[in-house]
């Protein structure tokens, strides 16, 4: 075998290694992506069940039930609603008309299964995905530059 060909086979060796790598690499992070979505999106993308995603909104008013470990509760961004389920202690922090974001998948009936629940504000923090959300959906506004004050439909 000449040298030429040696070389040849060499870099053509390197650049298979280097495309098998690529590849993992972005498999790898394929697989851990985590997109977010509203409770509009869920409703009007009619996203697949068991695909793993994260959903934000509020926590609707009067819908928390509890059964033991099993919290049922209704997230909102003031145009649709998600079911959802999570067994386990929610935060301290997790309350009716509070901004929530839940990681989790929907089930055959469109109902979302929680595997973990995100609740961190006080009187004015609400997660920025939710808070972008709400805004999209043109359920906030701006009130004094940096706070977001809610407006119901219709007022």
């Amino acid at each position: 075998m000449s040298r030429k060909r040696k070389r040849l086979l060499a870099v053509l060796g390197l650049v298979a290694g280097l495309g098998i790598a690529v590849t993992l690499v972005l498999s790898a992070f394929n697989e851990n992506l985590v997109f977010f979505h509203s409770p509009s999106d869920v409703v009007e993308k009619q996203l697949p069940p068991d695909k793993r995603f994260r959903i934000g909104g509020l926590v609707l008013q009067d819908s928390v039930k509890r059964d033991g470990l099993v919290t049922e509760f209704t997230v909102t961004d003031l145009r649709h609603e998600v079911r959802v389920s999570y067994t386990g202690i929610l935060p301290d922090l997790f309350r009716e008309g509070q901004g929530v974001v839940a990681n989790g998948k929907l089930d055959r009936q469109g109902r979302f299964i929680a595997a973990e629940v995100l609740a961190k504000h006080d009187e004015n923090y609400m997660p920025p995905e939710v808070a972008d959300a709400l805004k999209k959906s043109g359920q906030w506004h701006e009130n004094n530059g940096d706070h977001l004050k809610l407006v119901k439909p219709g007022s």
